[in-house]
């Protein structure tokens, strides 16, 4: 019996070691990509409870973000629609972000990322929206906005805005996922504080 005891446990032991190396072998992107999907769960779970509709309005995610939303089982019950408005022309014409404010503070600025989220809920049924602009690189950066500079709004129907600028590092697709987390993790945030 003994020796089956020890045969039994050895496994197990094996087991958790086993897991444990897998763990250590994950490279960050896949812990980047774990916790993506974390995060797009816990934000339907949240909109769920709070009756709440997602957009989304992206750039430089080039919809990475409705992406991980869709992602998730049943994510139609709380998400409308994502808006991909890459060129200045298309922020413009499919969210009405004025043209203005693009030439006076750039593409890739708060101002811009809040009338692009301000566009997604005028655009939509959605009851909550966030907006990603930025530079992902690697070309397109300035001494004032260098590569991984990201702009973000999260935008409420009920007029209430956050904005935020970020800076990642990284390379492009580096840039991209904490972009994606971090627009994810404001949504979960203002759910939470609804």
């Amino acid at each position: 019996m003994r020796a089956k005891a020890r045969a039994g446990a050895a496994p197990r032991a094996g087991s958790r070691a086993s897991t444990a190396a897998r763990q250590r072998d994950r490279s960050p992107a896949e812990d980047r990509a774990q916790r993506i999907g974390a995060l797009a769960a816990r934000l339907g779970a949240l909109a769920i409870a709070r009756g709440a509709v997602l957009a989304t309005a992206e750039s430089c995610t080039g919809g990475l973000v409705a992406g991980a939303i869709t992602a998730v089982a049943g994510s139609s019950a709380w998400f409308d629609r994502g808006f991909v408005t890459y060129s200045n022309a298309a922020k413009t014409a499919l969210l009405g972000v004025p043209a203005a404010v693009i030439e006076r503070d750039g593409a890739v600025s708060e101002a811009t990322a809040q009338a692009m989220a301000a566009g997604a809920l005028a655009g939509s049924d959605a009851t909550l929206a966030v907006a990603v602009t930025g530079i992902a690189g690697p070309g397109g950066g300035t001494a004032a906005k260098p590569v991984g500079t990201v702009c973000f709004a999260w935008a409420a129907r009920d007029g209430a805005v956050e904005t935020a600028t970020l800076h990642f590092r990284g390379n492009r697709a580096a840039v991209r996922r904490a972009s994606v987390a971090a627009a994810l993790a404001g949504l979960v945030r203002r759910l939470q504080l609804a």
